[in-house]
């Protein structure tokens, strides 16, 4: 999720993990914090050659369960230098495993993709309950803490945890009743699903992506789950066939290799968007739209070594706003 969220999950985290020691609530909250936003530090891992390393490595071992007690021992031997005469350097440890514990954790309850097992495994896990920004959940979150912080209170703290577990089990609720829809869609349709997902909208548990993929093609559609449920039929775009959509491209080429990477990266979830162009259908401005946020781009002339371009297009006109309100208001 943003890194505020984060860094507030992290803080809540650090101050149960300090008990009743409320003298020290204050260090505990900024060490939390510090250590729940540190996993994201995996974004400078990028490359001025290869434009998919980033996407790569975003989300990887820095998020892995495995690596918790390593990637809490940076922090806590970054922070301990400025606590070292209040706290002792276990104690700055356990706090800095508390923080950053609940990094990962988080980022698997969105729709994004964690390596939550690594080493053991590269699966990308995506619970799907929650969107990579949701004021609803990270606000009361931030003000809760805020409040323990100030006031130091560990009753803050609970009040904040409980309130995110009961958002995140709304959003499992939800993410069920999106994807019972979706299926009864799918069938209506005589369709029988290979697989389908239900991903929130942005900044909200209301209106769903829903995404489907039927004899080679993939279906999308948004389904509002509010007291009764509403479908707002989408678009469709035929799954990315290689020897079909892009006959020229050699399989031991740069550009070959990354497409492939691209494919584990978005679940095989891709389409081709032009001649060229290959895209992510799991992710659009409007939730019944094929429209990307992102995408790669091919380059036919390009030689063995050339590597594919990332693009993105996040841009979101009026009248695509005016549409994603109308179905948040169910009209």
């Amino acid at each position: 999720m943003d890194p505020i969220t984060q860094g507030a999950l992290g803080s809540a985290f650090a101050q149960a993990g300090n008990g009743r020691r409320w003298q020290r609530v204050r260090d505990a909250s900024v060490i939390g914090a510090l250590s729940g936003m540190a996993a994201d530090l995996d974004v400078l891992i990028q490359s001025s050659t290869d434009p998919l390393l980033f996407l790569e490595y975003h989300r990887h071992f820095t998020h892995a369960l495995a690596f918790i007690p390593f990637g809490a021992l940076i922090c806590a031997g970054a922070f301990y230098f400025f606590v070292r005469r209040r706290m002792r350097f276990r104690e700055v440890y356990l706090f800095c495993v508390l923080g950053y514990a609940s990094h990962g954790l988080l980022d698997a309850c969105t729709t994004y993709g964690t390596l939550l097992f690594w080493p053991f495994s590269d699966m990308r896990i995506a619970w799907n309950v929650v969107s990579v920004i949701d004021p609803l959940f990270s606000v009361p979150l931030v003000l809760c803490v805020l409040l323990a912080f100030v006031r130091r209170s560990a009753r803050w703290t609970g009040v904040g945890l409980i309130w995110g577990v009961c958002y995140l089990l709304l959003g499992v609720l939800q993410n069920q009743r999106a994807e019972t829809a979706g299926w009864e869609l799918a069938q209506s349709r005589g369709h029988t699903p290979v697989r389908l997902e239900a991903k929130p909208g942005f900044a909200n548990l209301l209106v769903w992506k829903v995404v489907y993929e039927h004899q080679g093609v993939f279906h999308v559609d948004a389904i509002r789950t509010g007291l009764k449920v509403s479908v707002y039929p989408g678009a469709s775009a035929e799954k990315l066939d290689i020897s079909r959509h892009l006959p020229w491209l050699q399989a031991s080429s740069t550009q070959a290799r990354d497409v492939e990477r691209f494919r584990w990266f978005s679940n095989d979830y891709l389409a081709v968007q032009s001649a060229n162009e290959v895209v992510d259908v799991r992710y659009s401005a409007l939730p019944n739209e094929i429209r990307p946020l992102w995408g790669i781009r091919l380059h036919p002339e390009g030689n063995d070594d050339t590597h594919v371009e990332y693009f993105t297009e996040r841009r979101v006109d009026s009248d695509q706003g005016q549409r994603l309100l109308g179905m948040l208001l169910g009209r």
